[in-house]
C-alpha cells in the first residue's frame, strides 16, 4: 500500500501571514496540529512539516504539540544546521528528512548534495540515529547521491519529484518517470527504502504511481489549496483515491 504524508507547513504560512510576532487578544489561526488532527481522520498516514531555520510557516511550539498529538507518522523536514539538529533529538519525529535550504527560496528548490557534505551529514545521521530517529535524503534521482545515501546508512531517501511536477507534455513527463524510476530501482537495491514528493498535486499524482518501490508519497501545497474549495477532510480523502491503486498492476 502506498502511504501519504501530508504536508501542513502552509497552513502554518496562512496564520503567520496575519498573526507573524502576536497579537494581542487574538487567538492564531489557523492552527497547523488541528489541521494535523483532520488529516489523519481523513485517513492519512502521516503528517510533513519543515521547521526552517527563519520559521517562516512552522514554529517550535508547532512541532513539540504535533509530537505529543498525533497519532500517526511525523516526518520532520530539516537542514543540516546544529540547532535544528539539537531541536530534532529533543522532539524525537518518526523520521527526520534532510534536506537543502535556502533563506531566499519560495520552497525547497532541488535536492540535497549528500556527496558533498557528506562528512556533516555522516555526524548528523550518526545522533539522529543515536535519537532513535529514522533518517531520510531528500535527493534528485542521481546515482551518485543514491549511493552517498546508501553510504550514510540512511533509512530512507525522498526523490525530488519537482522535474516531473514541472514537465510538460507527455514525452517530458515520461521522461521524468524513466529517470524516477532508476532512481528508484538503485535505492531498492541498495536497500534504501523510498519516498518522493515535491510539486505532486491532482494530476499528475496518477503518472508517478508508475514508479516502483515507493512506500510514500509527502504532498501538501496541492492539498491545502484544494481544501479551500472542498474542506480539508475531503481534500485528503481525494488524494488518496488517486493513490488506491498502486503497484496492483
Amino acid at each position: 500500500m502506498l502511504k501519504l504524508g501530508v504536508n501542513i507547513d502552509h497552513v502554518a504560512t496562512i496564520r503567520q501571514a496575519r498573526y507573524k510576532g502576536g497579537h494581542e487578544g487574538a487567538i492564531p489561526e489557523p492552527n497547523p496540529v488541528w489541521a494535523a488532527v483532520q488529516v489523519e481522520l481523513a485517513g492519512a498516514h502521516g503528517i510533513t512539516v519543515h521547521l526552517r531555520e527563519d520559521r517562516r510557516h512552522m514554529q517550535d511550539r508547532d512541532i513539540r504539540l504535533l509530537r505529543q498529538t498525533i497519532r500517526t507518522n511525523l516526518n520532520l523536514e530539516m537542514a543540516d544546521v546544529p540547532e535544528i539538529v539539537a531541536f530534532a533529538e529533543e522532539v524525537k519525529p518518526d523520521e527526520a528528512c534532510l534536506v537543502p535550504e535556502k533563506r531566499t527560496e519560495v520552497t525547497t528548490e532541488g535536492g540535497l548534495d549528500v556527496r558533498g557534505a557528506f562528512t556533516s551529514l555522516k555526524k548528523t545521521v550518526a545522533r539522529l540515529h543515536k535519537s532513535g530517529i529514522a533518517v531520510s535524503m531528500f535527493i534528485d534521482a542521481d546515482e551518485t547521491q543514491i549511493k552517498a545515501s546508501a553510504d550514510l546508512d540512511a533509512e530512507f531517501i525522498e526523490l525530488h519529484t519537482g522535474r516531473y511536477g514541472n514537465a510538460r507534455g507527455e514525452i517530458a513527463q515520461a521522461a521524468e518517470i524513466k529517470r524516477l524510476t532508476k532512481g528508484a530501482v538503485l535505492a531498492h537495491k541498495l536497500g534504501l527504502r523510498v519516498n518522493a514528493g515535491h510539486g505532486l498535486n491532482y494530476q499528475n499524482t496518477p503518472g508517478i504511481l508508475a514508479v516502483p518501490h515507493l512506500e510514500t508519497l509527502n504532498t501538501g501545497h496541492s492539498i491545502i489549496s484544494r481544501s479551500i474549495f472542498v474542506g480539508l477532510h475531503q481534500a485528503v480523502r481525494e488524494m488518496l483515491e488517486l493513490m488506491k491503486d498502486y503497484g496492483r498492476a
